[in-house]
């Protein structure tokens, strides 16, 4: 990286029910971002786990700061010497929540320190065509409705996972508190990757003058969902910078944040909003 450019890595993944192969996999991308020369790498949602029925994944609920999964996050980022957003880990929700998780998305640093925690505001709780209908409430407890913007030495980056991209006011907020750039890990079904994944991606970026990493999920997967891949990096302007097909990769891209300065001095949205906020 330098003072006006960001490399920036997706890590789109095909994730199973088998933690250890999903990790093993987690660690080749990340090591390919780095020898890419990337700063920041996401890794998608549900990246160390996706099991065949919605609540397999409390089997696996850590203690938030403890736990095998975080630690290897906090390891692999030491390793590789990145910023990591750790897709999303299933986190112990309040007792309060009953026994469900939070779908928490960890920003850890070079260093190994978790420096933020996103847990996921909106389930996908829908009835598509043909049968298709999926429940996160059963497993999973919303997180608290707080945008989250980190800083990190080169941005404001703005935390949402998957389901939360259909909300553009989440993203409205994130950029008025500061976001410079979105990350975006998902697990985008198929069905709704090929219909809305990109021009929603590109509207969010346009709209809010920010860039944007989303890496994606892809493939089969156990119970027979299926992911749609396609992860995308975009620019502020919206144009798409690198775009991933249907199998596992590293897709890394670098970010002009001199462009980024000048196009939001060139067309000053922020500054033109008349209703309220």
């Amino acid at each position: 990286m330098t003072d006006d450019a960001l490399v920036v890595a997706a890590l789109q993944m095909n994730s199973g029910d088998d933690p250890a192969a999903n990790l093993a996999q987690a660690e080749a991308l990340l090591a390919e971002a780095a020898r890419g020369g990337a700063q920041l790498a996401v890794l998608p949602e549900n990246f160390a786990f996706m099991g065949g029925h919605e609540r397999d994944k409390l089997a696996l609920a850590e203690t938030p700061g403890e736990g095998p999964l975080q630690s290897w996050l906090a390891a692999a980022a030491v390793r590789h010497r990145l910023w990591v957003v750790g897709g999303t880990l299933p986190l112990r929700a309040p007792a309060s929540q009953g026994e469900r998780v939070r779908a928490a998305c960890l920003l850890i640093d070079p260093q190994g320190q978790c420096r933020a925690r996103y847990d996921k505001i909106h389930l996908f709780d829908v009835q598509l065509a043909e049968g298709e209908s999926y429940r996160e409430s059963a497993s999973i407890a919303p997180g608290p409705p707080q945008p989250l913007v980190a800083a990190l030495p080169f941005a404001g980056l703005g935390l949402a996972v998957c389901y939360d991209l259909r909300f553009a006011e989440l993203f409205a907020a994130l950029e008025q508190g500061g976001a410079t750039g979105f990350c975006l890990p998902s697990a985008f079904t198929a069905r709704t990757t090929q219909a809305h994944w990109a021009v929603l991606l590109r509207a969010r970026a346009i709209e809010n003058q920010c860039w944007m990493v989303a890496p994606n999920q892809c493939g089969g997967h156990p119970g027979g969902r299926r992911t749609g891949g396609q992860s995308m990096i975009i620019d502020a302007w919206g144009t798409v910078l690198a775009e991933a097909g249907d199998q596992p990769q590293a897709l890394l891209a670098s970010i002009d944040l001199s462009a980024q300065r000048a196009l939001r001095e060139r067309l000053p949205v922020r500054l033109h909003h008349r209703l309220p906020r």
